[in-house]
């Protein structure tokens, strides 16, 4: 007969020192895999305890795989693999000091980043204690795996108005991230044909469908963006692309090239567009330029945008508009996956797209981003080194091309020993990138405020300049 040793006096409840003991003694081999254990009448008569202590531990362990029950015979040890041993401590430096980290950067030019400062916290609280109140109980139950249907509607009506989309909201399906739903993606549209991404471009896209079978096509640009001759020439099916905004080039597709594209898709059977419209929200100089998805006539673009670079990274709301016959193969087929959204920031946000709050945020940021990347031109007129920028009508980044004999790693490498974070463009290349590229360096400005950009421009003039 097993006997733990339980104490009534501590904090942890009696069901979950037995169930703990039990398990150590499984994991370290004490109880062997297939020996059977007292009944639990027996072992809360042995231990003198209630039975429901006893079914309470039992109970967690065979939840856990830790222990198997028999019709008839009772329960016993499954056959677990002992638990590896725990490895031994990294020795630390003489005298006991913690070894040294890399120090985090004074000033980072990242792209995956943006202003929190004026996030509207104040507006953001006022409309989750609306939610907390209307919405009550309702909070706890299951939600439509395609999102909250609040959400859905305020999703259309804001594509219908600012991108020239005109959808239904059975047609969306909102999801924690495009990660996520770039994997839903792939089940749905199927890995056969390949998948044609940007070269250079946002390189996570492909190598999420990599992880997942999928054959990825890396396809050049041109001053026009992808070059459909190319993408002819792969023979993918499917085919990944920024056309607002090219990540990172900065690239416009122009009307003529997208329609070409949707000229592509129409002439083969099971061709389809991913357009990627991740920070279309801000332009700088003329009007939006509708999405590639108001041009389909055909159902062959998916329309894929998140609310991280016009909100908030940590906010995890992305979204896709799937063409009609997508979305009905999607409610047929597809929904036994749970929303990956919890209710209480999707009617959140809902509310903050149905008030207005989202276009008057959008508004004031785009004049805040607007006077840091005057800043940061302003910064590289005065670096006195042979530079120049470009990218700048749209987006939160632009590339900076310095011609003063150094090398990307050289520059990268120098702006790091002063504490500023630099990334180089090559890293966003799938193949060898020209010989002839000169050096360049994408800049992202949205989490540096104007101050800040120009205290980094004066450490990289000494940094560039030596």
């Amino acid at each position: 007969m097993i006997t733990p040793v339980l104490d009534p006096a501590l904090d942890t409840p009696l069901y979950e020192q037995l169930y703990r003991q039990i398990r150590r003694d499984i994991e370290a081999g004490v109880l062997a895999a297939g020996e059977k254990l007292p009944s639990k009448r027996a072992l809360s008569a042995h231990l003198k305890v209630s039975v429901v202590t006893v079914e309470g531990a039992y109970g967690q362990l065979l939840a856990e795989g830790y222990l198997r029950s028999e019709a008839k015979r009772g329960f016993f040890v499954a056959d677990v693999e002992p638990a590896a041993p725990a490895p031994a401590a990294p020795r630390r430096p003489e005298g006991g000091e913690e070894p040294p980290q890399a120090a985090a950067p004074r000033y980072d030019f990242a792209t995956n980043a943006v202003d929190a400062v004026h996030f509207p916290f104040a507006t953001w609280a006022k409309l989750m204690r609306q939610v907390l109140t209307r919405e009550n109980s309702g909070l706890l139950s299951a939600i439509h795996p395609q999102g909250v249907p609040a959400l859905r509607a305020a999703i259309v009506d804001h594509l219908r108005s600012f991108r020239g989309i005109d959808a239904r909201p059975d047609q969306v399906v909102v999801g924690a991230g495009s990660e996520y739903l770039t994997g839903i993606l792939f089940q749905l549209l199927g890995r056969e044909g390949g998948y044609a991404v940007e070269d250079p471009g946002y390189r996570k896209f492909g190598a999420i469908l990599s992880r997942q079978g999928a054959l990825i096509c890396p396809i050049p640009l041109d001053g026009h963006g992808l070059r459909v001759d190319a993408l002819t020439w792969s023979g993918a099916r499917v085919v990944h692309v920024t056309p607002s905004h090219h990540f990172p080039l900065g690239t416009v597709m122009p009307v003529g090239r997208r329609r070409e594209l949707l000229s592509w898709a129409m002439a083969g059977e099971g061709r389809y567009i991913i357009e990627d419209d991740y920070d279309s929200e801000f332009r700088f100089s003329g009007r939006p330029i509708p999405a590639l998805q108001s041009l389909d006539t055909g159902e062959r673009v998916v329309y894929l945008n998140t609310f991280a670079k016009s909100l908030a990274p940590s906010l995890r709301i992305g979204y896709m508009v799937l063409p009609p016959h997508l979305a009905e193969r999607y409610r047929r087929e597809f929904l036994l996956y749970s929303s990956t959204v919890p209710s209480f920031e999707q009617y959140t946000l809902a509310r903050f797209l149905e008030g207005g709050h989202f276009e008057r945020h959008i508004a004031r940021m785009r004049v805040e981003y607007r006077d840091r990347k005057g800043a940061l031109t302003a910064c590289v007129k005065e670096l006195g080194l042979p530079a120049k920028l470009s990218g700048a009508d749209a987006g939160l980044h632009m590339l900076l091309t310095l011609e003063n004999g150094m090398g990307e790693a050289e520059l990268v490498g120098r702006a790091a020993a002063e504490g500023v974070a630099v990334y180089p463009l090559s890293a966003c290349w799938l193949t060898p990138p020209p010989e002839d590229l000169s050096p360049t360096l994408i800049m992202g400005y949205a989490r540096l405020e104007a101050g800040d950009i120009q205290a980094a421009f004066r450490r990289l003039k000494a940094a560039w300049s030596r």
